[in-house]
């Protein structure tokens, strides 16, 4: 077991707040003593309440599930003596009703493209590589929505 953290905070400084046109920017700070400015999304919050130049929860949150993948595939393919020299994904999520009625993130879809040195797994041990990373990916053991590998 371990325990992971993070600290959100925003602060209201002079703005108004009851009216609603507060801003959403805040601040996420990690034990590692990263910074990285977050807001709501702007179509959810329309700009200038949202700084669209920050990142929103639901981006948050595909990133998260795409770096678990990539860090599970990346360890299993180094274990099976293969060498990847670039994995890049354009993963997407879906913010959608689901089967409850509620809005949520109801399909996260990665697109992984990889370059390889040397020996390049065929199609069935590419796809065993995929779904073996997915199995063991904390953070899609952790999400509702149906995720799907789509690699390029």
């Amino acid at each position: 077991m371990s325990e992971h953290t993070a600290v959100v905070e925003w602060v209201r400084g002079d703005q108004p707040f009851t009216d609603h046109a507060y801003s959403r920017a805040h601040d996420w700070r990690f034990d590692g003593g990263a910074v990285v400015r977050g807001s709501s999304a702007p179509t959810s919050v329309a700009v200038p309440m949202s700084d669209p130049a920050a990142v929103d929860p639901e981006e948050a949150l595909v990133a998260a599930l795409s770096s678990c993948h990539m860090l599970f595939f990346l360890a299993l393919a180094a274990k099976m003596g293969f060498v990847v020299d670039r994995y890049r994904d354009a993963a997407t999520a879906t913010l959608a009703r689901d089967d409850r009625g509620r809005m949520s993130i109801t399909e996260v879809v990665l697109r992984p493209a990889i370059d390889w040195s040397g020996q390049v797994p065929d199609a069935a041990r590419l796809e065993d590589l995929h779904h073996q990373s997915h199995r063991l990916c904390y953070i899609a053991n952790s999400i509702r929505a149906e995720v799907r590998v789509e690699p390029a």
